[in-house]
C-alpha cells in the first residue's frame, strides 16, 4: 500500500443483543473530514429474543447519521421525533447541547418472524460555534436523494455536495456521503468531484487500489484530496464519506463529542443526575459507563 492511503480492518462491537462492526475511530485516525464515528450494523436477522432495543442515551456536540440497506428500525428522541427509518433513506438527529433517543426495533416486526436488517450509524461532529445549538431531528426519503447512473455505476447522494449535486439534507460543515453500486467491473475517478478527507467503505465485493485489493468490511482513508482513483470488481457496492476537517481536535467519551474536555465532564455529571431531556413516554435508562 502506498503512503498516500489508509487501510482500516472493521472490529466488531457489541451492542446489547445486537453485533456491529466499528469502522471509525481507530488508533491511527480519529476522524475523516467532521466523521467522527462510523459504525456497521450487520448484515443480520432479527427475531424472537434478537430484537434491536437500545434504550434511552443522550449524545451532545454531534449529528448522528442513519442508513439502512436493509431492514426497519424505529427512532425516538427528546424533540419529540418519531420516524420508521427505511432503506435507502437519511435520518439526521443533531444532538447540540443536548439530546435523548432510543432505537427500536418496530413493533410491526415483533409478530415471532424473521427480518433482515443492515446498514450504518454515523457520527459527524458539530463545528466549535455550532456545538450548543438547539437539537433537532430530519428525515429525508430515499425518493428524495439526487440519484443517477454513471458509466454502468448507480450513485446516490446521502449528504453533503458532491460530483456537482447537493443533497437536501441540512449539515452543519462542508461534507459529502455517497452510496455507489456497480453491476459490472468498473473505474471510479473521484479527483475534482468530492472535496476534503476520503474514507472509502467496503459494504460488498473488492476494490483495487495501488494493486492492493480491499474487500468487504474494510475501509481505505485517502491522506490527499485529489488522488483517488479506484478500479471495482463486479457487484461491488461502497460507501464515501468525508469533507473538510474540523479545526479544533475533539474529545470523545461515550456517546459525548467535544471540543471542551470540562464540557464532556459537565454532560457526563448530567446524565448521572438525569438532567438531560427524555423521549415522551419512555423511561428506560442506560448508565454512564463506570
Amino acid at each position: 500500500m502506498t503512503n498516500n492511503k489508509m487501510l482500516v480492518e472493521e472490529r466488531s462491537r457489541d451492542i446489547g443483543n445486537f453485533l456491529v462492526g466499528r469502522l471509525l475511530p481507530f488508533r491511527r485516525k480519529r476522524q475523516v473530514g467532521p466523521f467522527t464515528f462510523i459504525d456497521h450494523m450487520g448484515p443480520s436477522v432479527i427475531g424472537p429474543g434478537n430484537y434491536i432495543d437500545v434504550d434511552q442515551h443522550p449524545h451532545i456536540g454531534l449529528s448522528t447519521l442513519t442508513y439502512l440497506l436493509e431492514g426497519e428500525m424505529e427512532h425516538r428522541d427528546s424533540t419529540g421525533a418519531e420516524q420508521l427509518i427505511t432503506p435507502g433513506s437519511v435520518n439526521f438527529m443533531t444532538s447540540g447541547y443536548g439530546v435523548t433517543h432510543t432505537e427500536r426495533t418496530p413493533q410491526h416486526q415483533r409478530d415471532g418472524g424473521s427480518y433482515p436488517v443492515h446498514g450504518y450509524q454515523v457520527w459527524v461532529a458539530l463545528p466549535k460555534e455550532k456545538e450548543e445549538m438547539a437539537p433537532s431531528f430530519v428525515h429525508i426519503p430515499k425518493a428524495d436523494l439526487p440519484q443517477w447512473e454513471d458509466k454502468g455505476m448507480k450513485l446516490t447522494l446521502v449528504a453533503g455536495e458532491g460530483f456537482g449535486r447537493k443533497s437536501p439534507l441540512p449539515v452543519h460543515s462542508p461534507l459529502f456521503m455517497m452510496d455507489i453500486k456497480t453491476d459490472k467491473s468498473n473505474h471510479l475517478d473521484i479527483k475534482g468531484q468530492l472535496k476534503g478527507e476520503i474514507a472509502i467503505v467496503v459494504v460488498k465485493g473488492e476494490v483495487i487500489s495501488d494493486d492492493q485489493k480491499i474487500g468487504q468490511g474494510q475501509m481505505l482513508i485517502a491522506k490527499t484530496e485529489d488522488e483517488c482513483c479506484l478500479d471495482l470488481a463486479a457487484d461491488t457496492h461502497l460507501l464515501l464519506f468525508g469533507g473538510q476537517p474540523l479545526e479544533e481536535e475533539r474529545f470523545l467519551y461515550w456517546n459525548f463529542v467535544s471540543s471542551s474536555k470540562d464540557r464532556i465532564e459537565q454532560a457526563k455529571a448530567d446524565w448521572r443526575a438525569k438532567e438531560f431531556p427524555a423521549v415522551p413516554g419512555d423511561d428506560t435508562y442506560i448508565a454512564l459507563p463506570g
